[in-house]
């Protein structure tokens, strides 16, 4: 008796247009012939233990009444006693009535890796002071996200500063050397390297935050892996020919992707670009192409200096560098890997990455294959090329 006391309270709580829905709810289920009318009751205790946040009940005599099974995933109640953080809010409010929120979240755990809990707690009827009831909300995807834009904020202030207070420093130089024509040129070519190096950032960090935002990715047209390809090496091959790199590659295969060519032609640079910026001058760099399990592999592999195992996780986050002094030598701004993570994504595909430290790296762009009706029997049946392929 008590329950339906309890969960009508409930109804009054979550409002008019709630209840209404509900019972409207309730007398279309009973319309069938034979079926069994339901009761307000057996709607609303549906709700309440079905609901995505977490609901309790609590009386004077601190005995929980009623929760629900999310309430006990978020440590709302615990071996059917609430919280007692929540207990003391709910004293409050048995004595004065007033709405309160709290935080129920481990104080251990905060940021990314804990699971943020707010409760917010009030009498269940305002005429009535004998129950308090509470609510508790999953906010750890909020939290998560907020430490990442306070994150993202904090590297991109240091990254740009960095380039700005170089040419500021660089600017000064060139005018105390004004009368000395050698000196001028070499503070400033060094201005115009630093430049390049700002300009290059800011354009990646704007297609980052289209991959990565509300923006509508374009129209997926066919597009031929081996221009993809082709294309990225013709990108690649100044920096290439300066680092005194050669970058092979295997014969054109025919394979087609659905997706943006530009996006994919960026991605394929990147890796490129990285795979010559951390391998020793003279080293070979390649990139090869095969059907794995319904998808095409482009595999850019280098005989660098390798990646440790504890940093392969972390090489595909914004602005993080393996080695920082080799990356700033070589201009990298630390987002091309994290670009082509988003347009591994955005294609439904992925990046994978092998590595050993002193042997190289192999980076693969799996992207889902495009086959037309009439070959896609004849294509598959064909044997994985570059299957032993690390």
């Amino acid at each position: 008796m008590l329950q339906s006391v309890l969960l009508a309270g409930f109804a009054a709580v979550v409002g008019a247009a709630v209840g209404a829905g509900l019972m409207w709810i309730a007398r279309s289920r009973s319309s069938g012939s034979g079926e069994t009318e339901l009761t307000m009751g057996q709607v609303l205790d549906r709700v309440v233990y079905s609901a995505s946040t977490g609901i309790a009940v609590v009386d004077k005599f601190h005995d929980v009444i009623l929760f629900n099974p999310r309430a006990e995933e978020l440590g709302l109640v615990r071996n059917r006693r609430i919280d007692e953080r929540a207990w003391v809010v709910a004293n409050k409010i048995l004595d004065r009535d007033q709405v309160i929120d709290l935080d129920l979240g481990d104080p251990n755990r905060r940021g990314r890796d804990g699971i943020a809990v707010r409760c917010r707690a009030g009498r269940l009827f305002d005429d009535d002071p004998r129950f308090v009831a509470l609510y508790a909300f999953d906010d750890s995807e909020m939290v998560r996200m907020e430490a990442t834009r306070r994150d993202f904020v904090a590297n991109v202030s240091h990254e740009l500063k960095t380039p700005v207070g170089a040419m500021a420093l660089l600017a000064e130089a060139l005018l105390e050397s004004v009368d000395d024509p050698e000196t001028v040129r070499y503070f400033g070519q060094r201005v115009q390297s630093e430049a390049h190096r700002l300009g290059n950032m800011v354009t990646e960090l704007i297609s980052l935050s289209k991959l990565q935002g509300a923006e509508k990715m374009p129209d997926l047209d066919i597009v031929d892996v081996d221009s993809v390809v082709k294309e990225a090496l013709e990108r690649t091959a100044l920096t290439a020919e300066n680092a005194d790199i050669v970058v092979a590659t295997d014969r054109s295969t025919g394979y087609e992707v659905l997706g943006d060519q530009s996006l994919l032609v960026t991605a394929l640079t990147n890796l490129i670009e990285n795979a010559i910026a951390y391998s020793p001058k003279g080293s070979p760099v390649s990139v090869s192409r095969s059907l794995r399990d319904g998808k095409v592999a482009i595999a850019v592999t280098d005989r660098g200096i390798g990646i440790a195992k504890e940093d392969q996780e972390r090489v595909f986050e914004r602005f993080f560098r393996v080695d920082k002094a080799r990356s700033r030598a070589t201009g990298g701004t630390g987002l091309g890997l994290a670009i082509v993570k988003h347009v591994a994504a955005n294609h439904n595909g992925e990046i994978t990455l092998w590595s050993r430290p002193g042997t190289g790296s192999t980076f693969t762009l799996l992207i889902p294959a495009h086959f037309e009706q009439s070959d896609e029997d004849e294509v598959r049946a064909k044997p994985e090329a570059g299957a032993g392929q690390r």
